[in-house]
């Protein structure tokens, strides 16, 4: 069995303008495209590049501004995440990204909350995401949870173990609701990621890839992925695996990786 491959088209085939980006995934092999921020993109347009490509799209994130972490945050974030989820239905997207913190430019992690204890963050991030699964049942739009390396990309993001997003997501026992596992951020985390695919795979909802040290293509830094997908797909992963990474030198090359080692 081989995994579907998608392309995260805001760190690939950025030599390209964004309508030609589509195309070029699809030429390339990739099964899928996500991207990043919705909201500085035309909806129409993008749409209207992925049908003309043939190419699906996988999803894009669904919050930024706001924190699951923060309770005074609810009535915001669902607000902005039913804006996202119309997003995703009106250019066919089949999920959104969410995360327990807002991010700024770069991914950087707005706001600690040094001033709230584990036990206030956690609980609030299960009281909004029985919410968030309400919504993805009703509107027919999964969402998948991801947790972040707090070493170099993200300091200070609440949510860094998959064991964390997995088992709130077992709680809330919606099919709607899983996570997404990002290898190269839980490579800095928490590292054995064969085991934490067996242990978690039935609450993977995504998956991402890229090396580390670098968040370069496979090849270049210490993970094997070769033993990675191989994993993912013993463990019965049927899942898209994106490929969120930033070429060591430029797209062609980094595509070129993509399909040896994966």
């Amino acid at each position: 069995m081989s995994l579907k491959k998608c392309a995260c088209i805001d760190t690939l085939y950025t030599e390209l303008p964004w309508e030609e980006r589509f195309q070029a995934a699809k030429n390339d092999g990739f099964d899928a495209v996500e991207f990043w921020d919705w909201r500085i993109r035309d909806l129409d347009q993008t749409r209207k590049c992925a049908e003309d490509a043939g190419i699906v799209i996988s999803g894009f994130n669904g919050d930024n501004d706001y924190s699951l972490v923060d309770p005074t945050h609810k009535e915001k974030y669902l607000e902005a995440l039913a804006a996202s989820v119309e997003a995703a239905k009106k250019i066919g997207a089949k999920s959104v990204t969410i995360h327990s913190n807002a991010l700024g430019d770069g991914g950087v992690v707005v706001n600690h909350y040094d001033d709230l204890s584990d036990t206030v963050k956690l609980c609030s991030m299960y009281d909004m995401l029985l919410e968030c699964a309400k919504m993805a049942e009703k509107e027919g739009v999964n969402m998948n949870l991801e947790a972040l390396n707090i070493t170099t990309d993200h300091v200070g993001n609440f949510l860094k173990y998959t064991q964390v997003g997995a088992e709130i997501c077992r709680l809330i026992n919606s099919s709607r609701l899983n996570v997404l596992y990002d290898v190269y951020h839980m490579q800095l985390n928490e590292g054995c990621i064969c085991d934490t695919i067996t242990n978690y795979v039935d609450r993977i909802g995504h998956v991402h890839v890229a090396d580390a040290p670098g968040r370069h293509e496979p090849g270049t830094g210490e993970i094997n992925y070769k033993k990675v997908i191989r994993h993912l797909e013993a463990c019965g992963y049927q899942g898209f695996v994106g490929y969120e990474l930033f070429p060591m030198t430029d797209t062609a090359a980094a595509v070129k990786a993509i399909m040896a080692e994966c």
